[in-house]
């Protein structure tokens, strides 16, 4: 049996990853007058004359939304919002066993941007903060952005700053082992949607001073308005050599390829007309732009896959759970890019100068203490930038 037949077996089995669990007893008359009626009217009366009391006296200061939309699921595309649920619920699972996040899926049935907005605003009041899941670009920009404005928690879309977070994570440490900077090497982005643009800007902020994205109308360049103004954006700040032409052009004498695109794009000669020691982080799902035998005999120095069947797996798993556990211990009123390059760097340092190696650039997806060390160091530069509440 393969692993989406057995998995479909053990959804059927589970009837859902998370369920929901009492934390008071409530199995007598004092523990029911206590937790619920007629006790509960006091706390009531707390949260009613000061609101962040809320925080103190219900499960808000530990509780996520993990929001979808269904337009944007996995590899699947726009598959509605139902359908999205068994992704939703399996984040909502590594939220609580690598973060002890309490998180809940919810799935709008909605692809109206204003919708979206306002019904997470309706509902803000009970979280500690919102992670945004596979909305589809270029709405999920728009739905981010606003209710970072009006919201006064945090709000993260992880498929845009988890994977940027991630990637920059491996880049350091593989760079590490490549002998090369950040600040020289040249970068080539393939795929110019969420997670593209998001990754491309998070490389730049870290140092990276030459980046070349690339879509399907082919390599962004400042000017050309066949792209979207989240696109167009992006290439006002990169590519700064004003290259132009395809994938293949832009790979050539790259020191670093990230694709979060589709299969089967990229050949074994676009690797080897890349410079020295090339480094190839493939994230398409489930088929990579090119399979990791194919990029190591066409001379790459480091490969690394969104797959867990191979080393150095990029998973996004390695960040929200320690990103959200850290800003919720401090009360953060958002997540700033200062406690995201934390994340990055916290994630990198679990791999020690001795463990370092080709086949191991990042801790396993599981590795509790790189989850403690995300969460350590979000926490650390909350407070330090100011974003802290307690």
């Amino acid at each position: 049996m393969d692993i989406y037949q057995e998995s479909l077996k053990k959804h059927r089995e589970w009837r859902g990853k998370i369920e929901m669990k009492p934390r008071a007893e409530v199995y007598t008359n004092e523990e029911l007058s206590l937790a619920y009626t007629p006790g509960v009217a006091e706390a009531c009366r707390a949260i009613h004359n000061d609101v962040n009391q809320s925080y103190e006296l219900t499960r808000r200061w530990n509780t996520v939304p993990v929001i979808t939309d269904g337009t944007a699921i996995l590899g699947l595309g726009d598959i509605g919002p139902e359908a999205g649920m068994p992704v939703m619920e399996g984040k909502c699972a590594l939220f609580k066993a690598f973060g002890d996040v309490d998180a809940y899926p919810l799935c709008i049935k909605s692809k109206d941007t204003e919708d979206i907005i306002k019904t997470i605003k309706l509902l803000s009041g009970s979280f500690g903060g919102v992670n945004l899941e596979d909305i589809s670009a270029p709405r999920c920009f728009e739905i981010e952005r606003r209710l970072k404005e009006e919201l006064d928690i945090p709000v993260f879309h992880d498929d845009q700053h988890g994977t940027a977070i991630v990637i920059a994570a491996a880049l350091l440490n593989a760079l590490k082992l490549a002998g090369k900077r950040i600040e020289d090497i040249k970068v080539v982005v393939n795929g110019a949607g969420a997670a593209g643009i998001a990754i491309s800007k998070y490389l730049l902020s870290f140092g990276v001073k030459e980046l070349i994205s690339v879509d399907r109308l082919g390599i962004l360049v400042k000017g050309d308005t066949r792209f979207n103004p989240a696109q167009q954006e992006l290439a006002n700040i990169s590519n700064p050599n004003m290259v132009k032409g395809t994938l293949s052009d832009a790979m050539k004498g790259a020191d670093v390829f990230v694709g979060v695109s589709v299969a089967n794009c990229v050949s074994k000669d676009m690797v080897r007309s890349m410079a020295d020691k090339p480094i190839i982080f493939t994230c398409a799902n489930p088929i990579p732009e090119i399979s990791r035998e194919d990029a190591l005999e066409a001379g790459a120095f480091i490969v690394g896959t969104g797959s867990s069947q191979f080393p150095n797996q990029i998973n996004n798993v390695l960040v929200f759970p320690g990103l959200f556990r850290g800003a919720l211990d401090v009360r953060a009123s958002t997540i700033n890019d200062e406690m995201m390059k934390a994340a990055s760097l916290g994630i990198a340092s679990c791999v020690s100068p001795e463990e370092l190696s080709r086949d191991y650039i990042l801790p396993k997806a599981y590795d509790k203490k790189a989850h403690e060390a995300v969460a350590k160091a979000v926490k650390e530069e909350a407070i330090r930038t100011g974003v802290n509440r307690i």
